[in-house]
């Protein structure tokens, strides 16, 4: 694994700051979409986008091809199941506060890189800086933003969304051979194929009315958040690994206090200052670590 550039860090940097503002564009959209159509409204947009990009640009789209089973598992595990579980748990849980609970996710990736890549065993380094990032995002909400019994279940589901996209991720790194938008339009193609009856068959979309406001955050979502973020997401796990990449979910929480703040009027007090000193001593010492020896 190489180290990572200053060009890798900026696109860590860019891809927290469009996850960061998808947790208010679920909010909007939560408003009169449901959590499950929030989660196939994410994949269509994205998968058409993919779809039509591709065929421009002359890209074989492979959904049916030798990987199909890969791509069918990582659409179920990278899109569908932490779609829904965000969108479910946003219902009770604020939307900066679901923004903190995706910081579980470099947890998950270590303890999934320990036991299943070669070159991510965890060492010292490593350990502290997961300590210490999880630490400044667990101090930026240690008074009256915690979780209360009343969000609690939906903050829980919530959690599972990283973990979901950390699985996701591992099943990713078997496919590092595969161009990132054949990989990205394949998972999506299989997301909308698996979804669709499901959506169908659990709830009746047509009854829905959605709002201009909410269907503008739903298709952001789907364009922006997913099939461009996932490009991204694809491009960095590939050239630095699933630790690496899994340190968006420190970054992400600032900006979605950000975005909370000029969108929500939300405050923003020194322990986002504290928080952020954090997450960029987390994310260098995890790179750092790469340099150390494994114990």
């Amino acid at each position: 694994m190489h180290k990572a550039s200053l060009k890798d860090f900026i696109l860590l940097i860019v891809l927290a700051a469009i996850w960061g503002s998808a947790f208010f564009n679920i909010k909007i959209a939560s408003d009169t979409y449901t959590p499950m159509a929030i989660a196939f409204g994410r994949i269509f947009f994205a998968a058409l986008v993919m779809v039509l990009y591709c065929g421009m640009k002359g890209i074989k789209i492979d959904a049916f091809g030798e990987h199909w089973k890969m791509y069918a598992s990582i659409g179920l595990v990278n899109l569908i199941l932490p779609f829904f579980f965000i969108s479910f748990g946003i219902v009770k849980v604020q939307s900066n506060m679901a923004a903190i609970l995706m910081s579980t996710a470099p947890i998950y990736a270590t303890i999934l890189g320990q036991l299943f890549i070669q070159d991510e065993k965890i060492n010292f380094l490593k350990l502290l800086g997961i300590i210490i990032g999880f630490l400044g995002i667990v101090f930026l909400f240690s008074d009256d933003l915690l979780i209360n019994q009343s969000n609690f279940l939906y903050a829980l589901i919530i959690i599972l969304g990283p973990f979901c996209y950390t699985l996701g991720g591992l099943l990713s790194l078997k496919l590092k051979h595969i161009k990132n938008e054949t990989l990205t339009s394949s998972i999506l193609v299989w997301a909308v194929i698996m979804l669709l009856p499901v959506l169908f068959i659990v709830e009746n979309p047509t009854e829905l009315r959605p709002s201009w406001s909410s269907t503008i955050s739903l298709f952001y979502l789907g364009v922006v958040a997913t099939a461009i973020a996932w490009l991204m997401r694809f491009y960095i796990l590939k050239s630095n690994g699933l630790v690496f990449q899994s340190q968006v979910a420190y970054i992400i929480p600032i900006f979605g206090l950000i975005f909370g703040y000029v969108f929500l009027g939300e405050k923003i007090t020194y322990k986002i200052i504290v928080a952020l000193i954090a997450v960029l001593v987390s994310t260098y010492l995890i790179e750092k670590s790469k340099k150390a020896k494994t114990p």
